[in-house]
């Protein structure tokens, strides 16, 4: 439990996550790059739910790998655990950017910098609703998102955001 402590963590955390990953994610380390929110990762980096090579298993971690790949992939990457390369962790959703590696720290900064320009009452109820609204059936997701974006529409940022969008200004 305390392991995957963290995992549950990020996505109770209002503002965003942004992982670093450089190297190599195993094991819980693929689980915290599956939870976290966003993840930029160096070119040569590889991740894999490899306990089972070692006669334990990653049933904390698969749990947000399978919310990133889907049911089969995650029992392979259970069952199996072989790494995989940057690419094929782009593919399947598990990080969002490549970079080289000598430009990660730096990329991954510029990244957070932009996040950061946000309005962080909006990027707060994104994200907040996002987590909350995941496990509702369809409909519901859809009425939980509304009434999110009606609170939204009642704040000073999104009066600014909008004032700014017709007078063709940065909020």
């Amino acid at each position: 439990e305390h392991m995957e402590a963290p995992l549950v963590a990020i996505s109770k955390l209002k503002t965003p996550v942004i992982a670093q990953l450089n190297g190599v994610a195993a094991a819980n380390g693929m689980g915290l790059i599956a939870a976290a929110d966003l993840v930029i990762a160096g070119h040569n980096c590889r991740m894999g739910l490899t306990a089972i090579n070692v006669g334990l298993n990653c049933v904390g971690p698969v749990i947000p790998v399978a919310r990133c790949v889907g049911r089969k992939k995650a029992l392979e990457f259970l069952l199996y655990g072989k790494l995989i390369k940057a690419e094929e962790a782009l593919t399947l959703g598990l990080i969002n950017k490549i970079v080289p590696n000598e430009e990660l720290e730096v990329k991954a900064l510029q990244w957070a910098e932009e996040l950061a320009q946000k309005s962080p009452i909006a990027v707060q109820i994104a994200k907040t609703g996002f987590y909350h609204s995941e496990d509702m059936n369809y409909e519901a997701q859809f009425a939980y998102m509304n009434e999110a974006f009606a609170r939204l529409c009642t704040t000073d940022d999104a009066k600014e955001g909008v004032n700014a969008f017709f007078q063709k200004r940065n909020p």
